[in-house]
């Protein structure tokens, strides 16, 4: 599997990165190594909720992590908008192996569920949690052209 950011991101990369509403974050969700779907088909859905009901697992002992501090860096010699963030932590983690990260858009993180989540970008992240703490540093969690 490689680095992709989904379909429904891709015109909205800027837009979304630059956090635009009053409780909005970027959500980043572990997903376990097991039964993870082709890029293929990950790329196409729409929602947090809609990718999670398939084959695809959250896994859900290190716990989802939220963001609300990004860098928007619009590159007009590279013709390309990059969305990076502070290193994330799971202190302690433990749990199923995972083999990515899913980094979603959540525009109201005072009541949304998984179907208001819009899946951004995915990130290839193999570990097994050893009760250790576990860092996930990723430069430009998105980076769009």
């Amino acid at each position: 599997m490689a680095d992709f950011v989904f379909n429904i991101a891709k015109g909205m990369t800027s837009y979304y990165g630059g956090l635009p509403a009053t409780n909005d974050a970027f959500v980043v969700i572990p997903i376990e190594a097991s039964g993870v779907e082709a890029d293929s088909v990950l790329r196409d859905y729409d929602n947090v909720s809609v990718l999670l009901a398939a084959a695809t697992n959250e896994q859900t002992t290190m716990g989802r992590k939220t963001i609300t501090s990004v860098t928007v860096t619009v590159d007009d010699t590279n013709d390309r908008v990059a969305i990076d963030t502070a290193d994330v932590t799971w202190t302690g983690a433990t749990g199923n192996a995972i083999s990515d990260l899913l980094l979603a858009y959540d525009g109201d993180t005072t009541g949304g569920t998984d179907a208001n989540l819009v899946p951004m970008s995915w990130h290839d992240f193999s570990i097994t949690p050893d009760g250790s703490d576990v860092t996930a540093t990723v430069t430009d969690w998105i980076r769009s052209s």
